[in-house]
């Protein structure tokens, strides 16, 4: 709920306070955002605050370079569209007995950077192998399988980040901070990990896994036409508009989620990318040398490698190495 507008320096801002109270959010949990919760969709510049005057969101209209747009879709969009299963809670979906099968759990959510947790099957392949990967953590598999691409992405992220600086700078020189400890790292910004997802509407959740002094934000590429994905706030009744050339830095421990998406093109496509630093990752990996991380990443490397030569297809019919060295994304970012 609005309870104070005013204009400063070309720039709407607003104070809200909560429509809902922090005990009556616990049933929007993990449901999906409906109009009815909303007041409010900002589509140009804003600030936004609680009435206790605590930061919201920074939302800024068409600050990002078309170039760099365009290549990082034109290098990512491929595997950006690439399923993952790992997704239920904030896809709606609480427990997989409510599904008929994995295809139905499946959402084009991916990875970038590094990451700080180990699957299964990839535990179980350095003890077949009698390798370690003290601490447990690794470069995605983006970034393994297509540095050419991965190293397009970087002037958008860096674009961001830059913006980030600007914008919300108090959080920025915290996190920064963070990021300067680590090599494990996407180089020269605040973030260690990128998550891309393709017309991913979430429900209504707090995001886990960055870290507690930074400060989320968003950028979404269009491609197509469509309507409706806004970014919301439900407990504050605001939602934005995130559209092309646009950033948004939010507080991603609020109650966030989008509102339905409606694809006017068949093929249109909604590519939302969020980077931040992952503080287990930063934990784990702080004061560690540049030969350690290169030593530590060759290793990754050479099991992926070892699994790759040993789950060969016989055909054209699957069993590659995506299958038994996939991604594991759980607690990764999605809006």
């Amino acid at each position: 709920m609005i309870v104070k507008h005013e204009r400063k320096g070309g720039i709407d801002v607003y104070y809200v306070k909560k429509n809902i109270t922090d005990a009556g959010m616990e049933k929007y949990k993990h449901q999906f955002v409906t109009p009815s919760l909303i007041d409010i969709i900002i589509n140009d510049d804003a600030d936004v605050y609680t009435d206790d005057n605590r930061l919201l969101l920074k939302f800024r209209k068409g600050k990002l370079s078309k170039d760099k747009i365009d290549t990082f879709y034109e290098n990512m969009i491929d595997f950006a569209r690439t399923t993952s299963t790992n997704r239920k809670l904030t896809s709606g979906l609480k427990t997989a007995k409510k599904v008929n099968s994995a295809k139905d759990l499946a959402a084009m959510t991916n990875i970038v950077g590094y990451f700080d947790s180990l699957g299964p099957s990839q535990k179980a392949m350095l003890k077949k192998h009698g390798m370690k990967l003290n601490p447990a953590v690794r470069e995605t598999r983006f970034n393994m399988l297509y540095p050419d691409k991965f190293k397009k992405l970087v002037p958008l992220i860096r674009e961001i980040d830059n913006y980030y600086e600007k914008i919300v700078p108090d959080h920025y020189k915290k996190q920064h901070r963070k990021a300067k400890q680590t090599y494990f790292k996407i180089a020269d910004t605040a973030f260690t990990t990128v998550t891309t997802n393709v017309n991913y509407k979430t429900t209504i959740h707090t995001d886990r896994g960055d870290d507690a002094e930074g400060f989320g934000n968003l950028v979404v590429i269009e491609r197509g036409k469509y309507t409706g994905a806004e970014t919301c706030f439900p407990q504050y009744g605001v939602g934005v508009n995130v559209r092309t050339g646009d950033v948004l830095f939010m507080d991603v421990h609020e109650w966030h989620g989008n509102l339905p998406i409606k694809l006017e093109n068949k093929d249109a496509v909604r590519l939302s990318i969020v980077c931040y630093l992952r503080h287990r990752l930063w934990e784990k990996t702080r004061g560690k040398t540049k030969k350690f991380m290169k030593r530590h990443v060759a290793t990754y490397r050479k099991l992926h490698d070892i699994t790759a030569n040993a789950h060969k297809p016989s055909s054209n019919k699957g069993g590659g190495v995506d299958d038994v060295i996939g991604e594991v994304t759980v607690g990764a970012i999605n809006y």
